[in-house]
């Protein structure tokens, strides 16, 4: 989309330095590859895929997405 000239200018007022547009939807597509992000760097950090009788939370919820990822066949 292409803005006007004239709003372009007013935005350059110093009192709408603040005003920002707003952020684009968090899509489905961006969750997906936040969470294979984040099960990487678990594996990479621990050496090992994430297991469901793990002690910690964390790993019990990375082990839960990770299965959920090889599930939506995202994850070899």
């Amino acid at each position: 989309m292409e803005w006007p000239e004239e709003l372009l200018k007013l935005f350059e007022d110093p009192m709408f330095s603040n005003v920002k547009m707003p952020p684009s939807p968090v899509t489905a597509d961006d969750r997906t590859l936040r969470k294979m992000e984040e099960v990487k760097a678990w594996i990479e950090k621990n050496g090992r895929e994430p297991r469901p009788d793990a002690k910690e939370i964390k790993e019990k919820l990375l082990f839960k997405s990770l299965e959920t990822l090889k599930q939506m066949n995202v994850w070899a």
